[in-house]
């Protein structure tokens, strides 16, 4: 079983306009990541530009496999 985070989160674009997410799921290393952390993976992980503002909500750790097919 892998260490998978869930959380919601907002993000506010510098030209702009948001994005939000509910129970959104990211594989994480170790048994905990910071939200600080987190919200550069997830902007990293959707290769998101121009972004000013990210907020991390509702965290939590799970163990899950993860469900993509290979």
């Amino acid at each position: 079983m892998q260490k998978r985070v869930v959380f919601d989160f907002e993000i506010d674009f510098s030209n702009g306009g948001g994005l939000q997410g509910q129970q959104f799921r990211l594989d994480i290393e170790g048994e905990d990541i910071s939200d600080t952390a987190l919200a550069d993976q997830l902007v990293g992980h959707l290769r998101l530009l121009m972004v000013g503002e990210v907020r991390i909500m509702g965290k939590r750790i799970i163990e899950e496999a993860h469900k993509r097919t290979a």
